[in-house]
């Protein structure tokens, strides 16, 4: 499955009342691995930012000045997101800015182009009902490096999210295989009897225990200390 992590930076909150967008983020995950094909835009708004928007993102109309309109850039945005599940935090926020830029240019809105919209903050919220839920709270809470954001960037923002997912749905399909299409034919084979088969017992060493040991802190750190054999403890 490809998924995009997307992030907008905008000039303020209100799409509807005229703020736009300045900055797009997207990073690629397929069948949960990262690609390195992300795609990055600056965006000139054609308007300056709100002073506390400003404080937020640190993007100035001057360094934005040269920067291509949303009506070049659309094109690109579109192709790349096409066949993909769209994935944001606090997807309303984005979602929004990208349909109000998206009217601007006759365009359809996001989700007639991609196959999905997931949103992260939706997910957090049932994870992690009465906490809070911000990028920078679940990067704390999940134990992501998130030390390099000063200020918020698209980019950076859509790579924490990948990385948020990825911990927010440790083990959901950690456990499937791919193992084709069963027929009728195969499930109706002869079975083998086992029943007088002694199995050797293979035990880990003192490294694979220490790996195993480090993947089950990280797994009840993702719960927030909620796993079984704590309970049990």
């Amino acid at each position: 499955m490809r998924q995009v992590f997307l992030d907008t930076e905008t000039t303020g909150l209100y799409a509807h009342q005229g703020d736009r967008i300045i900055e797009i983020g997207c990073v690629e995950l397929v069948n949960r691995k990262l690609t390195g094909n992300n795609l990055h835009f600056y965006v000139n708004p054609g308007r300056d930012s709100h002073e506390e928007a400003l404080k937020v993102h640190g993007i100035t109309s001057e360094f934005l000045q040269d920067k291509p309109p949303f009506a070049h850039i659309v094109g690109d945005l579109l192709a790349y997101l096409k066949d993909s599940e769209v994935i944001i935090h606090n997807a309303a926020f984005d979602v929004g800015f990208l349909n109000a830029e998206l009217a601007l240019v006759q365009q359809e809105p996001l989700r007639a182009h991609v196959l999905g919209i997931v949103d992260t903050l939706v997910m957090a919220k049932a994870m992690f009902p009465g906490k809070r839920n911000s990028l920078d709270a679940l990067c704390d809470r999940l134990g992501v490096d998130n030390s390099g954001r000063t200020l918020h960037g698209a980019l950076l923002d859509a790579e924490l999210l990948a990385d948020i997912y990825i911990n927010l749905t440790r083990g959901q399909d950690a456990l499937l295989m791919d193992v084709g299409e069963v027929t009728t034919e195969a499930l109706n084979r002869v079975k083998t009897d086992l029943s007088e088969l002694e199995l050797p017992v293979v035990l880990a060493n003192a490294t694979e225990q220490k790996e195993h040991d480090e993947v089950l802190q990280q797994i009840d750190k993702s719960s927030g200390g909620k796993t079984l054999w704590r309970e049990v403890a």
